[in-house]
């Protein structure tokens, strides 16, 4: 006889959500001009409220909700000062010391992207055609993170909805986990269709909005499942009390080093390296609509991160096992099993896709400019192409970069938030390149070239035989890889420091008339 498949109301709602971002796209689509810019980089129209969404929402993916909540599980509260805690504060930092000079340095030379603001302040072409390809790799884990997380959890709330068509996994005991339910790589083809059709009729503007759209639904909903989940156990006291008495040594027991905790401080510098968010800083109407960003931004990475890991501790207080030995699964597994209400489910479900596309579009959209700007038209020339055609490619290489996303995301890693860890790290170590490219006056072509290179072969070592060589030989990871107690990006970090500093001390300084154009007083940053 079929299965009886299980209620179908958790995905309905998830569908209708994606139908309202669809109909978002066909209204971005009456505000877009045409024109390439407008495309890009908005017109540089955005407000101070839209900026806050679409530069918090672009920060915010499987890596925060999904991957927090299994690190949590994995590791306890410690998490929360690992990553949360430092990235609300070092985030409106950077914001504030490096997003602002950006945006009024790209207004005043009329950039589009981040590589043509170090090729214009090193006076290279080739600085350029070197951080292309590097840049693009690293988002490329980005997007894997999210098209991941998105799988993980539609997998986890469509268990027995579709017996007859999916059968799902059997282990090597013999037992079969996930039947029934949706897989991954349908869940990644759906989500990358519906993000790359609003981001074609409204390109950076169209991402915008939806970013906007996307970090209310997820606040939303995220706030909604923590009270929920948090009643059904009691209350939040009488949840972590749980931990307390059936989990004591996850809480108390310290499972993360001092190095290790400190050193994660380095990570988040990578958003000033981000060139999806370089992008969004672009599209700011003027200075002033920083301030919002700055102020706010912490206190929504608080609203965001800390129902996730208390959710992740709980699930270790209430026994729960992570399906298939997955934490990534954990928060879908929580929602799954307290929460019975299937609306409820959906919209929750909703919240978390929200969060994840969130990323998704800005990447996209990023991608697909730095590929037109900083190849296509360095190599055609600026007036090759006509702004249709400027568009055009930049969509065509978006579909490329997605595709090759999609077919990676087909062989997983075994671990979402150590991937973004790894891909952030990467971001994080350019950061000296950066804030000596708007504060250093002596910094220099061979300098910035040392610091790139030095970065690329450290972090390509650590990498390997961090999270490639234990995944080949089949090894199961347990815990971050360390060096010397540190995270790799510790090292990583102060070599291409250390690089930047030494060559440039030993070269010839650009000119000062040169330097003089990217040097921007206080009085022009509003």
């Amino acid at each position: 006889m079929p299965a009886n498949p299980a209620d179908t109301t958790p995905l309905v709602v998830v569908a209708l959500y994606l139908g309202s971002l669809i109909g978002l796209g066909l209204f971005t689509r009456t505000l877009f001009r045409g024109t390439s810019k407008d495309y890009f980089v908005a017109g540089r129209s955005i407000g101070p409220v839209l900026l806050l969404m679409s530069v918090f929402g672009t920060t915010m993916t499987a890596f925060a909700l999904v991957g927090s909540t299994g690190k949590a599980y994995e590791l306890g509260a410690g998490v929360y000062g690992l990553m949360a805690s430092s990235s609300a504060i070092i985030h409106s930092l950077v914001f504030f010391i490096i997003g602002i000079k950006l945006w009024a340095i790209g207004k005043r030379h009329d950039f589009m992207t981040q590589i043509q603001f170090f090729r214009a302040r090193f006076q290279s072409v080739a600085l350029g055609y070197l951080l292309f390809p590097i840049l693009v790799l690293l988002v490329i884990p980005y997007l894997l993170i999210g098209i991941l997380g998105a799988g993980a959890v539609v997998r986890g709330i469509t268990v027995g909805m579709f017996p007859d068509t999916f059968a799902g996994i059997t282990t090597p005991t013999g037992a079969t986990l996930f039947a029934g339910a949706v897989p991954p790589w349908v869940t990644g083809l759906v989500i990358c269709s519906v993000v790359l059709f609003y981001i074609f009729t409204g390109g950076l503007r169209a991402a915008a909005w939806a970013n906007a759209f996307q970090t209310v639904v997820f606040m939303v909903t995220g706030l909604i499942a923590f009270t929920l989940i948090a009643d059904k156990l009691g209350g939040a006291a009488a949840a972590t009390q749980l931990v307390l008495d059936n989990a004591h040594d996850h809480v108390v027991r310290a499972k993360i080093g001092k190095l290790q905790f400190l050193t994660y401080a380095f990570v988040p510098l990578s958003v000033g390296m981000f060139p999806h968010l370089f992008q969004h800083w672009l599209t700011a109407k003027d200075a002033k609509t920083f301030r919002l960003t700055a102020v706010a931004h912490p206190l929504f990475i608080m609203i965001v991160w800390v129902p996730c890991i208390l959710i992740g501790i709980w699930a270790v207080g209430i026994g729960l096992k992570a399906p298939g030995g997955n934490s990534n699964a954990v928060l879908a597994a929580m929602v799954g099993t307290l929460l019975d209400n299937p609306y409820l489910t959906g919209l929750l479900t909703a919240g978390i896709l929200a969060a994840i596309m969130s990323s998704l579009d800005s990447q996209f959209v990023c991608l697909g400019t730095m590929f037109t700007q900083d190849i296509v038209l360095q190599v055609a020339g600026e007036d090759r192409f006509t702004d249709r055609q400027k568009i055009l490619l930049g969509r065509g290489f978006i579909v490329a970069i997605v595709a090759l996303t999609y077919v990676l995301s087909l062989f997983p890693p075994p671990k979402i938030f150590d991937l973004a860890v790894w891909c952030f790290s990467g971001f994080a170590s350019l950061f000296p390149l950066v804030f000596a490219a708007v504060y250093w006056r002596r910094v220099t072509k061979a300098g910035a070239f040392a610091s790139v290179l030095v970065m690329v072969v450290s972090w390509s070592y650590y990498f390997y035989i961090g999270l490639i060589e234990p995944t080949l030989s089949g090894e199961k990871i347990v815990g971050d890889f360390l060096v010397m107690g540190m995270m790799p990006v510790t090292v990583i970090f102060a070599a291409s420091a250390a690089a930047l500093v030494g060559v440039s001390l030993v070269t010839t300084p650009p000119p000062a008339e040169h330097v003089e154009r990217f040097m921007i007083p206080k009085t022009d940053r509003g």
